[in-house]
């Protein structure tokens, strides 16, 4: 069975696998339900419907809205809540795609979920892993560093053996109305909308100071929430007496005293940290054969290069030390560990070092 977004990744990945000669079956998941959103994912399932038509394979339509508002959003909400970033997207990717919708593969006979990921499954001592696509810019095996591990025997990333301009042009050479849809960006169920505003109606704003490193106010903020490390948007501060024309970014958040924290320039070292301590570990190799201590390589966020780093870790905490600092290390985000190209697995942020 093939995830299809409507967008043209997943579109291209179905038509490599129907020219491989394999029953295929498309889905199309809601996860979302609300008047601002419904009107693009109507659309997305047009065009996914579409597609199967064009390839004459079985369409399906699931609706996952319920699980993924107890699984993903209150998850996020209660995050945010304490002064966290959360990432919905992987813990989507945790909790629904590759665990409800590969579930819903299953039960209708399906051997294998396929999707549209920049991914690869490879071999971790002779076990199934997942690995880098072979497009660097576009490698999404952050956003899966926290799937289900045994879901890896059962999962296929067909176009994660190419860069995205050959799969615009494969998309071009089936005729899929795809073709020149763009890519889709930001969280899948705000869309257009800005985030401020759309999670304004599901959190209380509690608005307190912005104050600068030695605790001088410069300025007040909305609300916690509203503000993540290495934010230089939205503050709605400049132009103070005695201070340079400088930008200010987002250093630090204190929940305890409700305030927002910020210093000048984007290459000011409050902004940059060697070490962090993280929590709930998530392995996609088998533990037992991981030292405690490992020479690898990381990410923490989405697109950044892999970082040389030594990791410490035991049962509910890892310590991982870069060998250089790294900017706006954010509590609440995960960090995905590598070594040779296979993501070894991931922890959530807690803290940063100096």
């Amino acid at each position: 069975m093939i995830g299809l977004s409507g967008g043209v990744d997943s579109a291209v990945t179905a038509c490599l696998l129907k020219d491989q000669g394999v029953h295929l079956e498309g889905v199309f998941m809601r996860n979302w339900n609300d008047e601002d959103s419904a009107c693009q994912a109507t659309t997305d399932e047009h065009d996914a419907k579409q597609l199967c038509t064009q390839l004459d394979i079985p369409f399906h339509s699931v609706n996952f809205s319920q699980r993924y508002m107890d699984r993903v959003f209150s998850v996020m909400l209660e995050d945010l809540k304490k002064g966290l970033t959360p990432n919905p997207d992987i813990l989507c990717n945790q909790e629904i795609k590759f665990r409800v919708l590969l579930d819903y593969a299953k039960q209708h006979g399906a051997d294998h979920l396929a999707t549209g990921h920049y991914a690869q499954i490879g071999k971790f001592n002779n076990q199934p892993a997942l690995a880098r696509s072979v497009d660097d810019n576009k490698d999404q095996t952050y956003f899966l560093c926290r799937m289900p591990k045994d879901a890896l025997s059962n999962v296929l990333f067909p176009i994660g053996v190419f860069d995205k301009p050959a799969i615009r042009h494969r998309a071009v050479r089936y005729h899929i109305p795809q073709a020149k849809k763009p890519d889709s960006t930001g969280i899948c169920f705000i869309g257009e909308r800005k985030f401020s505003e759309f999670i304004s109606q599901y959190l209380l704003d509690i608005p307190g100071n912005i104050v600068d490193i030695h605790g001088k106010k410069i300025g007040e903020h909305k609300g916690l929430f509203f503000y993540t490390i290495g934010q230089r948007k939205g503050l709605s501060i400049g132009g103070l007496k005695n201070h340079d024309e400088k930008p200010w970014f987002v250093v630090d958040k204190d929940i305890h005293t409700n305030q927002v924290i910020v210093a000048q320039g984007e290459d000011h070292p409050r902004l940059f940290h060697q070490k962090l301590v993280a929590r709930d570990i998530h392995w996609l190799v088998n533990p037992d054969q991981l030292n405690s201590t490992i020479d690898a390589t990381a990410q923490i966020r989405h697109r950044q290069p892999c970082q040389p780093v030594h990791i410490e870790w035991s049962e509910h905490e890892m310590i991982a030390t870069f060998s250089t600092p790294q900017r706006a290390i954010t509590p609440g985000q995960s960090i995905a560990i590598y070594k040779n190209n296979i993501c070894l697995g991931s922890a959530i942020i807690t803290k940063a070092i100096r």
